[in-house]
């Protein structure tokens, strides 16, 4: 099973010599792009479809924090923990909005 930093090191390995030349406000962009093929994929009910577009969300966010020279599993640790960073619960007890 991958890690969250296995994905990171992936991504840097198959394309760092690209991303270091794309801006993080490029990369960016590209992340919420395939944010929004997502939102179609669930729009359309395109079952199959929202995988493949989930996987491109989660390589697209890797890339942006090797932009940004981010530790994806340290940062998630870091704020999530195994609890809900507002309450403190586990499973989460915040008043729904």
């Amino acid at each position: 099973m991958l890690t969250i930093s296995d994905v990171q090191r992936m991504m840097r390995e198959l394309y760092g010599h690209r991303d270091v030349r794309r801006s993080p406000e490029r990369t960016l962009l590209w992340l919420i792009s395939e944010v929004g093929e997502v939102a179609d994929a669930v729009i359309k009910n395109r079952g199959h479809g929202i995988e493949e577009e989930l996987a491109d969300v989660l390589a697209w966010l890797a890339s942006f924090a090797n932009v940004l020279n981010v530790d994806l599993e340290a940062a998630f640790s870091s704020k999530y923990g195994d609890r809900c960073p507002r309450c403190a619960s586990k499973p989460c007890d915040c008043p729904e909005s």
